[in-house]
């Protein structure tokens, strides 16, 4: 299974649209070759080196149907997104997607795509960690996409 966007490459930075720096959107994201029992996809957007415990997880998006591979940009900010699946809560408490905004430093930022053997059905606004547990022995196969973005001098906290 491969992720991939058409907003930037793999190890690449990420550009300032996507960011706190920009208009704060989703970007586009795309997969191929889930497995053929894939019953639903989950795509959560870590930053591992964000300054706190276990870093900080900027979207969470689960129970994406089998027969979706593409999510669009600049999807909308809601607990259920049509053709999407449900989005969960980020580590700031809100729903959907908030972009980078590293306080200091290159940060990177991992898209981590999972191919389930089931629909997990948990309500929407569910956050890494209740992801995490629900998926454990339902992981068909995995992928990841890493963006690095860094905030200009003038704009950094």
């Amino acid at each position: 299974m491969q992720i991939m966007s058409k907003d930037f490459q793999p190890q690449s930075d990420i550009p300032a649209r996507f960011t706190c720096d920009g208009e704060n959107i989703s970007p586009e994201v795309s997969w191929k070759d889930a497995p053929a029992s894939t019953k639903s996809l989950v795509l959560i957007v870590h930053d591992p080196d964000a300054p706190r415990a276990g870093g900080f997880t900027h979207w969470v998006l689960y129970d994406i149907p089998n027969s979706v591979t593409q999510i669009s940009e600049n999807i909308a900010k809601t607990e259920n997104v049509p053709q999407a699946g449900n989005q969960g809560k980020n580590d700031g408490g809100n729903i959907g997607y908030t972009g980078p905004c590293p306080p200091s430093g290159t940060h990177r930022y991992y898209f981590h795509l999972y191919a389930l053997d089931t629909v997990l059905a948990l309500s929407p606004g569910a956050t890494k960690a209740d992801l995490e547990r629900a998926m454990k022995g339902h992981v068909l196969a995995e992928s990841e996409l890493m963006g690095k973005y860094k905030r200009s001098g003038s704009r950094a906290a």
